[in-house]
C-alpha cells in the first residue's frame, strides 16, 4: 500500500527502464516499458501468476529512467541486466568454448585466435563453431597481409631505434618487417582494415579493392607487385568458393530463430554478408519471470546485435519482436531463400539440442535417463513413471520357427542382461496376433509366480491387432491396473493405446519417441538373430542331416559356403570336395542322386 501510495501514483507515462530493490538494496528485476506508469502498475493490479506474486513481495523501492523511445530503454535494460546480473531477469547460458578472432588495438595491431573475451580494447570476431575454419581464415589473412605474430610491444620510437631483430617470420615472408621500420604505419594499417572486412566476410569489395590495385601496378609496369596481388586474389577466391553459400543474392541480413524446450529458450543467430554465414551462434535463454516469446525475441535481437556489432538493415525471424530497433526492417517469410535461412538456422538449434543432450548422457547418465523416463511419462500421460519398460516383437518364416523377443530399459537406458528369446510352443502358423499373446502371457505368468518386479510400461510392435492380442493376456492375468501397454505401428511411427481408436503421434523429435523406436529397433535386431539361428539349424536338420555319414557340423559348413542346399545339391564334386574332402563329398551326391565318375 505504501509503494502504491507513494511511487505507483507519481511515476511518468514515458518510455524508460525500472528497477525493482527488496529491502537490502538488492536488485531484484530490471524492465523495460512503453509507459513506465501503466507497465509498473500492472504488477501490482492484475491477477499474478505465482512466481510475479513472489517478486512483487519482495520490492521494497523502485527506481526509473526515463528514456527516449522503447528501443533505447531496450538496449538500457540489456546494459543494466548484463552489469548487475538480477536475480529474476532472464539468464544467458553461452557456450564459452568457442574460439574467436581478437583484433588487437595496439600501435601496430595483431590478429589472433582466443577462448577468452576481455573487457579490454580490442575486437572480437566470431565465434567460430568450428575451430579448423577459424584456421582456415587465420592462415589465408598471413598469406595475404603479412601483419606481425610477435607480442612485442612497438611503438614508433622502438620502430626508429630497431631494438628488436628481425624474426623467422620475416624470412618466411610472413611478416614485412614493421618493427625494422621495412613496412611504413600506414601501409600496415591499411592492411589491417583489410583484414577487418576479411573477418567480417565483406568479400566482394575486397575483391574489387585488390583488382583495382593489380591494374594499378600492371599499368604502372610494376608486374611483380602486380603478381602478388594477383596470388591474394586466387586465395581469395578460394576460400569464398570452399565458404558455405546460403544465396547469391542476399546480403547483410540477421536471422534470428527460436525454439522452446523444457522452459528453456534456445535461440540461434546467423549473420549474411555475401549471400555466406560469417557469424553463428546458439544461445540458451531461461526466463525467470513469465516473458512472452515476442518480449525474450526483442531482448535477443539486441543481445546478438551488440555482441556482433551488426547493423543489417534487415531481421528476419519467426514472429514479431515487441520491440523493433530503429531503422531496421522485420521480415517473416513465407517462402523463398529467406524462409530457406529460418529452416537452417532452426537445424542449428536442432542439432545444438543434441549436442546439449549427448554431453549430458556422456557426463550424467544417471540424470540423463531420469530426464527421458520424465519425457516418456508425460508423452503418454502415465500416473507412474516407466523406470521399467519391456518391448516385445515375433518372427517367422511361412508359419515356421517362430520365435519372439524381449528388450528392457531401466531408468532410461537399455539392460541387455534382462533381454529375453521366447520358443512360441502353443500356435501353429503364421499368427502374429495368437503369438503375441503366448509370449506376453507366458512372461508375465512367470513374473507373478515368482513375484518378481512388474514393468510400469510395456511396447508391443505393431498396430491394434497385436495391442489387443497382448491386452487380452494382460487383462486375464488381472494385471490390466499395474501396467500400462502400448503398440508403436512400423508406418508412420504412431502409438496405439487401449480404448483410444485415433493413435497418438508424437513429436519425431522427442525424446519419449527416439526411446520407444530404440526398443522397437533393438527388439526386432535382438528377435531376427535369434530367429536366424533357428531356422538355420531347422534347415541343417531336415535337408543334410539326414543323409548318413554328414553331422551337424559338415552341414553348417556346407551351408555357410554354399549358402543354401539348392546350392549344395548343385554343386560341383570338386567344389564339394574342396570344402568337406573327397568322400563326403561323394556321399552327398550320392544322396542327391547325382551320377560323376571317379
Amino acid at each position: 500500500m505504501e509503494l502504491r501510495d507513494n511511487i505507483l501514483k507519481t511515476l511518468p507515462d514515458e518510455p524508460g527502464v525500472y528497477r525493482y530493490y527488496d529491502k537490502d538494496g538488492t536488485l531484484l528485476y530490471v524492465g523495460k516499458a512503453k509507459n513506465l506508469r501503466k507497465r509498473v502498475n500492472s504488477y501490482f493490479t492484475k491477477e499474478q501468476t505465482g512466481k510475479a506474486r513472489v517478486l512483487t513481495g519482495k520490492i521494497h523501492k523502485i527506481e526509473t529512467i526515463v528514456v527516449a523511445n522503447e528501443y533505447d530503454a531496450l538496449l538500457l535494460e540489456n546494459s543494466l541486466i548484463k552489469q548487475y546480473k538480477p536475480r529474476y531477469n532472464i539468464m544467458l547460458k553461452d557456450d564459452k568454448t568457442y574460439p574467436w578472432l581478437c583484433l588487437t588495438n595496439e600501435h601496430f595491431p595483431r590478429i589472433y585466435p582466443t577462448r577468452r573475451k576481455s573487457d579490454g580494447k580490442a575486437a572480437y570476431f566470431g565465434p567460430y563453431a568450428s575451430v579448423r575454419t577459424m584456421n582456415v581464415l587465420l592462415d589465408l589473412i598471413h598469406e595475404i597481409y603479412p601483419v606481425r605474430t610477435c607480442r612485442f610491444k612497438l611503438d614508433s620510437e622502438t620502430v626508429r631505434l630497431r631494438k628488436i631483430p628481425l624474426c623467422l617470420e620475416y624470412q618466411m615472408k610472413r611478416c614485412k618487417g614493421v618493427c625494422q621500420g621495412l613496412q611504413s604505419e600506414e601501409e600496415y594499417l591499411s592492411d589491417i582494415v583489410q583484414v577487418k572486412n576479411l573477418v567480417k566476410g565483406h568479400i566482394k569489395p575486397l575483391l574489387a579493392s585488390l583488382r583495382s590495385q593489380m591494374l594499378y601496378f600492371s599499368e604502372k609496369r610494376e608486374f611483380i607487385k602486380a603478381q602478388t596481388v594477383k596470388e591474394r586474389i586466387e586465395l581469395l577466391q578460394n576460400y569464398q568458393s570452399k565458404s558455405l553459400v546460403v544465396s547469391e543474392t542476399l546480403t547483410n541480413l540477421d536471422v534470428i530463430t527460436f525454439v522452446c524446450k523444457d522452459e528453456i529458450y534456445y535461440f540461434n543467430f546467423l549473420h549474411i554478408e555475401d549471400g555466406r554465414i560469417v557469424q553463428a551462434n546458439t544461445t540458451e535463454v531461461k526466463p525467470r519471470m513469465d516473458e512472452l516469446s515476442s518480449e525474450l525475441l526483442s531482448s535477443m535481437i539486441v543481445e546478438f546485435r551488440l555482441r556482433y556489432e551488426s547493423n543489417a538493415p534487415e531481421i528476419v525471424t519467426v514472429e514479431m519482436p515487441d520491440v523493433v530497433p530503429s531503422g531496421v526492417n522485420i521480415t517473416l517469410p513465407k517462402a523463398g531463400e529467406k524462409k530457406a535461412l529460418i529452416e537452417l538456422s532452426g537445424r542449428n538449434i536442432l542439432s545444438h539440442i543434441s549436442e546439449k543432450s549427448k554431453r549430458a548422457a556422456l557426463v550424467d547418465p544417471e540424470r540423463h535417463g531420469k530426464r527421458i523416463v520424465t519425457e516418456v511419462q508425460k508423452a503418454l500421460a502415465m500416473s507412474v513413471a516407466p523406470v521399467h519398460i519391456e518391448c516385445f516383437d515375433n518372427s517367422n518364416f511361412q508359419g515356421d520357427y517362430a520365435v519372439a523377443a524381449m528388450t528392457v530399459s531401466r531408468n532410461g537406458k537399455l539392460s541387455k542382461k534382462d533381454y529375453r528369446h521366447f520358443n512360441i510352443k502353443t500356435v501353429d502358423g503364421a499368427d502374429d496376433f495368437a503369438t503375441m499373446e503366448e509370449v506376453i502371457y507366458r512372461r508375465y505368468k512367470h513374473l507373478l509366480d515368482e513375484d518378481s518386479e512388474l514393468p510400469q510400461l510395456v511396447i508391443v510392435d505393431g498396430g491394434k491387432g497385436q495391442l489387443s492380442a497382448a491386452y487380452k493376456s494382460i487383462v486375464s492375468l488381472g494385471l490390466e491396473k499395474r501396467i500400462t501397454i502400448i503398440g508403436i505401428a512400423k508406418r508412420l511411427e504412431e502409438i496405439y493405446r487401449v480404448g483410444d481408436n485415433i493413435p497418438l503421434m508424437l513429436d519425431k523429435r522427442s525424446e519419449a519417441l527416439k526411446h520407444i523406436q530404440l526398443l522397437r529397433d533393438e527388439v526386432h535386431r535382438f528377435g531376427i538373430t535369434h530367429y536366424r539361428k533357428r531356422h538355420l539349424k531347422g534347415l541343417v536338420r531336415t535337408s543334410l542331416t539326414d543323409i548318413k555319414g554328414i553331422g551337424d557340423e559338415t552341414a553348417a559348413l556346407l551351408l555357410k559356403r554354399f549358402g543354401s542346399v539348392k546350392r549344395v545339391r548343385e554343386a560341383s564334386l570338386q567344389d564339394l570336395a574342396a570344402v568337406v574332402g573327397r568322400s563326403k563329398a561323394g556321399i552327398i551326391q550320392a544322396a542327391f542322386g547325382v551320377c560323376y565318375s571317379q
